[in-house]
């Protein structure tokens, strides 16, 4: 099959769960192409996009220039372009401008990245907003194939907040087939009126050869080391996590608190670890890559991931770190958050407690550390549970049959 994957960045180290779509699709023999509207100009690179040669196989929608003669030399040589390429997609992209005033040059440029490609069986749209794109690419006929779109999380929480319920009304009643991350998103998308027909649960998954079960045994040392594994943005809830080892520090000193990640909150964070005055406990390590991480995996004995729902409405789908965590045999300390009870099997797996409530964290955070044994118990239960749901070699056969079904015209018999 020929395959495109619309995504909003790539390479983006934050978003390993697409790569391992797009590799283990390729591995399966099909060709596939990835289209982002943004590089993540992270200079770290996930080692799969240097072995697979990705790159090459990665188009960035154009960007609109700035000043007015720059903007007339762009859109004239546009529609040169697909006045040869695609005279149909033109004149349908003339007469939607004229239902929506000045944005012609916005649509072209959108489209200009297929103008030179074959046709394909297939059109996976990573999150919602690049399922209307795809849909509208296709209405244009820039674009040709089934279109697929897969719900993550902010897609199906804080972007219907602030643009309506009504936002995915055309992709509903166009797009082929839905692929929510979780029974939550499958629940919300019939509640905004999309057929339950075309949707089926689709999991993100990790690559369980990588994420090699150990036993954690307590360290002759005697720390207790923790982890947290998230981008410092608010719907990670970090922060809680950090008053929760405050509150525990004070009954056990041995505590061992690394943060890897980065992003907006870094400051903030770095205030609060101070004002606490737990800096020799707790330390930010900033960004790391995916070897990085399974290091940091195998020496942790517990992961916390205190998710939270953001002032803007903005939610967690399920966080792979919890997957790749439970995988390496560690139990998960987070909260009743989106789907991740779909995951984390309360007082099993991991604790679950209510989101933004530090106090809590710091009980169960306690609970764990007395008892080594309920966290070696914890993880093996973990580890089987991903391997049985979110095992990406499984998963990706899956979505492999899933798009054969749908060429063929039943998806629904999965």
């Amino acid at each position: 099959m020929r395959i495109a994957f619309i995504v909003s960045k790539f390479p983006a180290l934050s978003q390993t769960f697409i790569l391992n779509q797009i590799t283990g699709l390729i591995d399966r023999g099909h060709r596939v192409d990835i289209y982002a509207v943004q590089s993540d100009n992270n200079p770290k690179i996930h080692p799969d996009v240097t072995q697979y040669n990705l790159l090459n196989h990665t188009y960035y929608f154009r960007e609109l220039p700035s000043g007015t003669l720059r903007r007339y030399i762009e859109i004239t040589g546009l529609i040169i372009k697909y006045f040869y390429k695609k005279p149909r997609s033109l004149l349908k992209t003339w007469r939607l401008s004229r239902r929506r005033k000045g944005s012609i040059l916005k649509i072209l440029c959108a489209g200009s990245p297929f103008l030179d490609k074959y046709p394909y069986d297939i059109i996976h749209c990573h999150f919602g907003p690049n399922g209307i794109l795809g849909i509208l690419l296709k209405d244009l006929g820039v674009i040709k194939g089934k279109v697929v779109t897969t719900f993550h999380g902010y897609d199906m929480s804080s972007y219907i907040q602030k643009h309506g319920a009504d936002i995915y009304k055309n992709l509903f009643l166009k797009g082929d087939l839905f692929l929510p991350v979780s029974e939550r998103w499958e629940n919300k998308l019939m509640e905004l009126g999309c057929s339950h027909q075309k949707i089926i649960v689709h999991r993100m998954g990790i690559d369980t050869s990588k994420f090699c079960f150990s036993t954690h045994t307590p360290g002759k040392d005697g720390k207790v080391r923790l982890l947290t594994i998230a981008r410092l943005i608010e719907k990670k809830g970090v922060q809680y996590a950090v008053q929760a080892v405050a509150e525990a520090l004070s009954k056990y000193p041995n505590i061992e608190y690394s943060i890897a990640g980065d992003g907006p909150l870094k400051i903030t964070l770095e205030g609060l670890i101070e004002r606490l005055n737990i800096g020799d406990n707790v330390k930010l390590l900033g960004w790391k890559q995916q070897e990085e991480i399974v290091e940091l995996l195998k020496n942790a004995d517990i992961l916390i991931a205190p998710s939270i729902v953001g002032e803007n409405g903005d939610e967690e789908g399920i966080p792979v770190v919890l997957m790749e965590a439970l995988a390496q045999g560690i139990p998960v300390l987070s909260t009743q958050h989106s789907g991740i009870p779909e995951l984390v099997q309360n007082g099993e797996s991991g604790f679950l407690v209510p989101e933004r409530n530090a106090d809590a964290l710091a009980g169960k955070l306690e609970i764990l550390i007395k008892h080594p044994e309920m966290r070696f118990q914890m993880g093996r239960t973990g580890r089987e549970y991903v391997e049985r749901y979110y095992n990406i070699d499984k998963l990706n056969d899956k979505l492999s049959e899933l798009y054969q079904l749908l060429l063929n015209g039943t998806p629904g018999a999965l």
